[in-house]
């Protein structure tokens, strides 16, 4: 591989990165969730609407990881004319920027899954509490992957002055 490939890859394995964790942690949650989900529905069918919602609300870390891994790849020009050529360093930087939602999506989608699991065991005898509880303490969780994805388009956006890489490029 060419040197001045590497930062390339480095921010590319950090998109694949960032999707891939949240994605991840997304998938164990919605299928936490999904188990209780199906188990309280073949006694109560009735329950399915909320039951639903809990169930996907832990697959908001994987489109975070989207997001980030996205955002990645419009900032390099990926899907654009030219691609910009980012030095080793730029590339670590990238790459350390999509860690952030990467791991805040993986773990906090696993623990949201068990918290949205919790939820529909609840509302199953307890339906009037499923907002109150239910949604409310699995949105908590969602709160860090949101912050990872918040650092994470900081990292991208003003970590790296992609103007400056751009116009190199252009030179």
């Amino acid at each position: 591989m060419e040197i001045g490939l590497a930062g390339n890859a480095l921010a590319l394995l950090g998109a694949a990165l960032a999707l891939f964790l949240a994605g991840s942690g997304s998938a164990v949650g919605i299928g936490t969730a999904g188990q209780a989900g199906a188990g309280v529905l073949t006694e109560k069918p009735e329950r399915y609407g909320l039951n639903f919602i809990l169930v996907v609300l832990p697959g908001t870390q994987g489109i975070y990881g989207l997001v980030g891994s996205m955002l990645v790849m419009n900032s390099m020009g990926l899907f654009g004319d030219e691609m910009v050529t980012l030095s080793l360093w730029q590339g670590l930087i990238v790459m350390s920027g999509c860690l952030p939602v990467g791991i805040t999506g993986l773990i906090s989608g696993m623990h949201q899954g068990r918290v949205c699991a919790s939820g529909i065991v609840m509302a199953a005898k307890r339906p009037e509490m499923a907002f109150k509880a239910g949604a409310v303490y699995a949105v908590m969780v969602e709160l860090y992957a949101l912050f990872g994805l918040l650092v994470t388009i900081f990292i991208v956006l003003f970590g790296i002055d992609w103007a400056q890489i751009a116009n190199a490029a252009g030179a």
